[in-house]
C-alpha cells in the first residue's frame, strides 16, 4: 500500500514539436505539467525549477521523474523503455507511466498498473483521445468477460447494478473485466457511480466506431430512432472484448439494457 503522496499529480513528456496538439489536449482534459525538451528551459506552466536546463533529454527526464505520481509520455515505447532504463525503484513507491503513440492510437499501461493507477489512468487517456487501453497485469487478463451498457437518461445505480446481474445470471461481477458504452452516455453518473462501485474501467465507444460494427442481434428500434444505431449495448460489449463472443444478447431491466460478452477460449482461435 502506498502511503500518502504529496507529489503533483501528473508529468506530461514530449518527444517532439508534432505531439504539442495532442499534449494540449491532455493537459486540457487532464490537467498536469506539459514537458517539451526541446525548448529552451525546457519548461511549461511551472516547470522552471525542475533543473531542465541543459543536457541530453535522458538525463532531464531523469531529473523529475519521481517528483510527480503519474506520467503520460507521448512517443513510441522503445523510446519510453530507454528514457525509464535504471529509474524504476518499487512498485509501491514508482510513479504510474502510460505510454501513448504520438497518433493516440494505443495507451499502454507500463509501470505501476494497479499500484500507482497506470491501469485506470490507461483507461482515462482511452475515453479522452479513443485510443484502445492496453493493460497487461495479470488481474485484467483472466477476467474473461466485457459488459455493455445502454440505460435511460439518468438511471440511478441500482438499476444498473440490478440489470447488470442479471444478465451475468449468477457469474460474478469479479468476472468482469472492463464496462463498456457509447459516448453519449459515458456521464451517465448511474454507469460512473456502478464502475467505482466494483472498481471497473469504463471503456466507451463513439457512434462511428458502434456504426463501424454493428453486432447486434437484438436490433432496437427506439436507439435506431433516437441514436441512428441498431443497438449499443451488444455492440459496445464486443468491441471491449479481446476475441469474444456474444455470452448474453441484450438484456433489458426497468430501462437499463445489458450484454455479455466473453472471451473465446484459446482452442477456438
Amino acid at each position: 500500500m502506498r502511503v500518502s503522496d504529496t507529489r503533483p499529480q501528473l508529468g506530461i513528456w514530449l518527444v517532439r514539436a508534432r505531439s504539442v496538439p495532442l499534449g494540449e489536449h491532455l493537459r486540457g482534459a487532464l490537467g498536469g505539467a506539459l514537458f517539451m525538451p526541446w525548448r529552451s528551459g525546457a519548461h511549461d506552466r511551472g516547470q522552471d525549477a525542475c533543473g531542465l536546463n541543459g543536457g541530453t533529454q535522458r538525463e532531464r527526464f531523469r531529473a523529475v521523474f519521481h517528483m510527480y505520481k503519474q506520467w503520460v509520455l507521448v512517443m513510441a515505447t522503445g523510446i519510453a523503455v530507454r528514457l525509464l532504463d535504471g529509474l524504476p525503484r518499487n512498485k509501491h513507491s514508482d510513479p504510474a507511466v502510460v505510454v501513448l503513440d504520438e497518433a493516440a492510437r494505443y495507451a499502454i499501461s507500463l509501470l505501476a498498473g494497479h499500484e500507482g493507477g497506470a491501469n485506470r489512468l490507461a483507461y482515462r487517456l482511452a475515453q479522452i483521445t479513443g485510443a484502445a487501453p492496453v493493460v497487461t497485469t495479470a488481474t485484467e487478463a483472466l477476467k474473461p468477460m466485457t459488459i455493455g451498457i445502454g440505460c435511460r437518461r439518468g438511471a440511478g445505480v441500482e438499476p444498473i447494478d440490478a440489470a447488470v446481474k442479471c444478465a451475468l445470471g449468477g457469474r460474478s461481477v469479479n468476472a468482469v473485466r472492463e464496462v463498456a458504452t457509447i459516448d453519449l452516455k459515458a456521464n451517465e453518473p448511474g454507469i460512473q457511480a456502478f464502475c467505482a462501485r466494483y472498481a471497473l474501467p469504463l471503456r466507451v465507444f463513439t457512434h462511428a466506431q458502434i456504426a463501424a460494427r454493428p453486432w447486434t442481434v437484438q436490433p432496437s428500434i427506439w436507439v435506431r430512432d433516437h441514436i441512428g444505431l441498431d443497438g449499443v449495448c451488444e455492440p459496445c460489449a464486443l468491441l471491449a472484448s479481446v476475441r469474444g463472443r456474444l455470452a448474453v444478447a441484450k438484456t433489458a431491466l426497468d430501462g437499463v439494457a445489458v450484454a455479455v460478452a466473453e472471451d473465446a477460449p484459446e482452442w477456438m482461435d
